[in-house]
């Protein structure tokens, strides 16, 4: 698509625009998974190609000359972003809730799975079909062929064994979990 000569027109350039407005909504969800702030950068985009209009070349592509002004909008704004202060952003309220770092779980799970190995077999597989896979008592007595009482002693002895193979006691919160 190019724009006419006739620049006065702007009924023609209206209908280029509207005739180009799925393309730059596509355009911008690369930009933007959100369609609220997708569709802002399409307005912005509008905005400042009606207001750059006289800079257009006729005979050339309107499609990828708007594509570049968006491409340059949003390059703008992210740089725009990363000079703004933390907590200055206008959208600080519509911004993620910071979470913790999962690398700390991560670590105490291995830490975990390492002294789950070091428990006697018949703790482990108590531990493991109780607190872990959600087996009852009675099931966990039928698999093992032992005694309700049995499994729930493997169990406490397990645990046990657990706190004292990790050895902290702010890791005891991973235990009673299990």
């Amino acid at each position: 698509m190019s724009i006419s000569q006739d620049v006065d027109n702007t009924d023609d350039i209206r209908s280029q625009f509207v005739a180009l407005l799925p393309a730059l909504r596509s355009f911008a969800r690369g930009f933007y998974p959100n369609p609220d702030e997708a569709d802002d950068l399409v307005q912005e985009t509008l905005g400042r190609a009606l207001g750059g209009l006289h800079t257009f070349t006729p005979g050339t592509s309107l499609k990828s000359w708007m594509f570049t002004i968006m491409r340059n909008t949003f390059y703008t704004a992210i740089k725009r972003r990363r000079r703004e202060p933390a907590g200055m952003k206008a959208d600080v309220a519509e911004s993620e809730i910071p979470r913790e770092p999962s690398q700390e779980w991560v670590l105490r799970a291995k830490e975990l799975e390492a002294a789950l190995h070091q428990l006697e077999p018949e703790n482990r597989e108590a531990i493991m079909l109780v607190c872990v896979s959600g087996v009852s008592y009675a099931e966990a007595s039928e698999i093992c062929g032992c005694a309700i009482g049995t499994i729930k002693s493997r169990i406490s002895r397990g645990k046990a064994q657990l706190l004292l193979t990790l050895g902290n006691e702010t890791r005891s919160s991973i235990v009673e979990k299990i």
